[in-house]
């Protein structure tokens, strides 16, 4: 997964991350608006109904935000919590259940391996279940300890049963699904904890954009093959959702060199089994192509008609931002429809490093950000 791993898991970029998105009330007329702030570094979002919303931060707390009528500040309250330094994904399923995912034990306050707190590293790679009731969250199943079963086909690093589970939805039956951005692959993981993959998601061949700074922040000379350069990209599959059509989709961050416009949208069918999303048959097998041309996707949520909401992180691509290129802290939310025909960008220019969305029942979008430092749950009403 190359430095990608970084982004992913949340290290090295704090030190670029000083601005917020900007406040609903600074725009006139606007129908993006802050629900709740004052959160550390939150990302994992997830409707309840509407109005009712779990939010989870980089401590691993997961908390309850309840919007009141008349513009009166929401209610936040904590439910429960995991150990870990970058915030989980979150999903909410049947009975009340809240799924939540810890990626890779990573720190991201530093730069490449460390030593991290012996709970959080038992705690990374793992997905966790959890009730109104229940003191503490309960483990349904080690991702990582599944993905040294499962190795990586089309590994570009030589590490094959490397694992950041980074994505992940709930189904009606029960069973959630997870994307695993080291693993670059869907996984399924049924009520009993078992596990099985989904599809896996082949590398991409890209060009090294222009433009790429030739010092990291600190100065450092960067050994980047020039612009032009061909590369073999892995996809690095950071979000899925299930649609309302009943099929997974599955988005992609782009490895090395994060070339922007080379994020793809998969559409996989329910039943599939090891089916392998393939960009050069894109609409053969289990796992089709649903869309193409989109840069660091982080999140996706299901839109009513078939569409698909798309986050990113960055328009110019999670590398320029962590190499803190100027205006590579803005991101982007789209509405994608008809197999990626139609693409409408949302609160354009409004979200700076935007960590997840989810859609409620009544239309209302829900985006947490900036992913890391303090920052806020907002909502984008349609």
């Amino acid at each position: 997964m190359r430095r990608q791993s970084t982004i992913v898991a949340g290290a090295a970029c704090a030190l670029v991350l000083g601005a917020a998105a900007v406040p609903a009330s600074a725009q006139s007329g606007s129908k993006l608006r802050t629900v709740a702030d004052g959160f550390d570094g939150p990302r994992g979002v997830a409707s309840v109904r509407p109005g009712v919303t779990i939010v989870a931060e980089a401590d691993g707390t997961i908390n309850l935000v309840r919007e009141r009528r008349h513009h009166r500040p929401a209610r936040v309250r904590e439910l429960t919590s995991v150990p870990t330094l970058f915030a989980p994904a979150v999903a909410v399923g049947r009975h009340r259940t809240v799924y939540i995912l810890t990626g890779a034990a990573t720190d991201p306050d530093n730069d490449g391996p460390v030593e991290v707190p012996e709970a959080v590293a038992e705690a990374a790679q793992k997905l966790y279940k959890w009730r109104p009731g229940w003191k503490r969250p309960h483990l349904m199943a080690d991702i990582a300890a599944y993905q040294e079963t499962d190795p990586d086909p089309y590994d570009q690093e030589d590490n094959p049963t490397d694992s950041n589970p980074f994505g992940v939805a709930a189904l009606r039956n029960g069973s959630v699904l997870v994307s695993d951005a080291a693993g670059n692959d869907l996984l399924k993981v049924r009520r009993n904890g078992k596990i099985k993959t989904v599809a896996v998601l082949k590398p991409r061949t890209v060009t090294v954009p222009k433009g790429l700074p030739t010092t990291d922040p600190e100065g450092n000379p960067l050994p980047f093959p020039p612009a032009g350069t061909k590369v073999r990209s892995e996809a690095v599959a950071t979000s899925v959702t299930v649609g309302k059509d009943g099929y997974y989709y599955v988005g992609e961050l782009r490895g090395f060199p994060a070339t922007p416009g080379k994020s793809q949208i998969w559409r996989i069918h329910p039943r599939a089994t090891d089916a392998v999303c393939n960009p050069k048959a894109p609409k053969a097998g289990r796992c089709k192509r649903y869309a193409d041309g989109l840069t660091s996707i982080v999140d996706l949520a299901p839109g009513k008609r078939g569409s698909v909401y798309a986050l990113s992180l960055s328009k110019k691509s999670w590398l320029q931002f962590e190499l803190g290129v100027e205006g590579a802290d803005v991101g982007g939310l789209f509405k994608v429809s008809r197999w990626g025909h139609h693409r409408r960008e949302l609160a354009a220019g409004r979200l700076k490093t935007p960590g997840a969305v989810d859609t409620a029942r009544n239309g209302s979008i829900y985006v947490t950000g900036p992913v890391f430092g303090p920052g806020s749950l907002f909502k984008l009403r349609r």
